[in-house]
């Protein structure tokens, strides 16, 4: 199938977009800059010019597809505000893509984050975050997925805290770039706080599995380690760097500090056995291995 992807040249997009071509269907990138443009013909998909708030480039980009995989993301966790509008951004974005698929029963994909349950590793079935720093953008899924009822093959794919390749990216790539700055491989609290962690490229499988398979209104979680204690992904960084390792104020990492604080291992029971997705690539500690000094 046609499948329209925004955010299809970060980490997770770039391989999303190989996924998809590798196994016969053709992509329309959105694509926010002339770079961006370049590197999604290079990858062999062909770019649509234009931003997550351009809502008509949004549209128009449906249309021309049998299916969407939305991954944008401003990403920019620098502030309260900042971590705001970019929710705000996405949300718009969000209603923009699945108004349009409305009565179509295409496929539409989007992302989020693994849930945080308690006493327990997260399912598939527990409900998304409606409150907190990102909790916007949890109302926002939760309303894509509620299309289920007006034609639309809505799912969501729910990304670990961090997604990797080649020792970087996700929530282990904040603390490998906050440890060269600082100068200290730093963890909040004790560190025993676990975060789960997969990936890309077996990221991107499940988002093909999804886009190809999975009913409406269901849930999936991408995750291969369910869970790594935040002190033991320090300590390969700082051996990495040959920097210290400590624990460090949770305000060390701004908006985010409550999240990083806070145990939250997470399950792919479910997704493996209704997908038959099986995670083959290394795990986190290992590629961290790749990070260079």
């Amino acid at each position: 199938m046609r499948v329209f992807v925004t955010g299809g040249t970060g980490l997770i997009g770039s391989a999303v977009v190989a996924e998809l071509l590798g196994n016969g269907h053709t992509v329309l990138a959105l694509a926010r800059s002339d770079a961006s443009a370049l590197v999604a013909e290079a990858a062999g998909a062909e770019p649509l010019r234009g931003g997550l708030a351009d809502l008509d480039i949004l549209r128009a980009g449906v249309a021309q597809a049998d299916g969407v995989i939305h991954l944008a993301f401003a990403n920019d966790f620098s502030s309260p505000d900042a971590l705001a509008k970019a929710v705000a951004e996405e949300s718009a974005a969000l209603a923009a893509l699945g108004e349009e698929l409305v009565g179509s029963d295409r496929p539409f994909v989007t992302v989020s984050g693994t849930p945080y349950a308690p006493g327990r590793a997260s399912t598939e079935a527990d409900p998304l975050p409606t409150d907190g720093p990102v909790g916007g953008r949890g109302r926002a899924v939760t309303a894509v997925l509620g299309l289920a009822s007006r034609g639309v093959r809505s799912t969501a794919v729910r990304m670990p805290r961090t997604v990797h390749n080649q020792g970087t990216g996700g929530f282990a790539g904040l603390l490998t770039g906050i440890a060269r700055q600082t100068g200290v491989s730093g963890y909040p609290g004790d560190g025993a706080q676990r975060w789960p962690a997969v990936h890309a490229l077996d990221a991107a499988v499940l988002f093909r599995l999804a886009l190809e398979q999975a009913p409406a209104g269901t849930s999936w979680h991408a995750v291969a380690d369910e869970g790594d204690k935040v002190r033991d992904i320090a300590a390969v960084i700082g051996r990495r760097l040959g920097l210290p390792v400590e624990s460090v104020p949770s305000e060390t990492y701004g908006p985010l500090g409550p999240i990083f604080a806070t145990d939250q291992p997470s399950s792919n029971t479910h997704t493996r056995q209704a997908l038959g997705w099986e995670p083959k690539h290394p795990r986190l500690l290992e590629d961290l291995e790749n990070i260079q000094p």
